[in-house]
């Protein structure tokens, strides 16, 4: 028989990464971070918390084990330690949207009505190789400038109606953002309706094609 002791270690440190994982901010991060590196003023920002409560979930997550940094001048930058750890995130999507009935609740408060149409990623590839469709990513710069899929159009959502006239006219737009819990590109589909485009979202989003492979590199630390 093998050793208790070893073995109480050895399960302890699982159970310091399923720790890490037990705050709603921390997975925040985690969600922003699939989408590529950032610095801890930007996580902040985006994650509307203050710079040293956002560095302080950051280091917690580093010393998991789930990041890695580095120094650019006095700012530090950090992403996740590998695609796994995006793997982990969005496997933890799927299992408590399976097991956990209050999830599809909170999906729908969160997303809105089922009021948009989605295109799967296989569909979207198809269309894209073909050349019939404008691809538009509606998050920030910042995510757009860590990684995309090649041949899509930026222009985030809080500046998408002011340049409705730069989408190219009679083809149909899909609209994606960071994951299939990211209410972007819904309302992003919403707006374009509502201004008379033909305009599907993107059933995943960049966090399932960083996991499937589909994305480019988004790059590391």
């Amino acid at each position: 028989m093998g050793d208790r002791a070893a073995k109480d270690a050895l399960f302890a440190e699982f159970a310091a990464v399923g720790k890490v994982l037990g705050n709603p901010k921390r997975l925040e991060l985690l969600d922003l971070l699939a989408q590529g590196p950032r610095s801890v003023e930007d996580l902040a920002h985006a994650a509307d918390v203050g710079v040293s409560t956002c560095s302080a979930h950051l280091q917690t997550l580093r010393e998991a084990g789930l990041l890695v940094t580095r120094r650019d001048g006095k700012r530090i930058y950090y992403s996740l330690s590998g695609d796994d750890v995006a793997g982990l995130w969005d496997y933890l999507h799927q299992v408590t949207q399976r097991h956990r009935p209050q999830t599809e609740a909170a999906r729908r408060a969160y997303l809105g009505p089922e009021d948009t149409a989605a295109v799967d990623t296989d569909e979207l590839l198809r269309r894209l190789h073909a050349g019939d469709v404008t691809l538009l990513d509606v998050r920030t710069a910042p995510e757009y400038a860590a990684g995309h899929l090649p041949g899509a159009v930026h222009i985030a959502l809080e500046e998408l109606e002011q340049r409705l006239s730069e989408l190219p006219p009679g083809r149909e737009v899909v609209a994606y953002c960071r994951g299939q819990y990211c209410v972007l590109a819904h309302d992003a589909v919403r707006l374009l309706t509502t201004h008379g485009v033909n305009a599907r979202r993107a059933s995943q989003g960049v966090l399932e094609w960083r996991v499937a492979g589909v994305l480019p590199d988004t790059g590391a630390a």
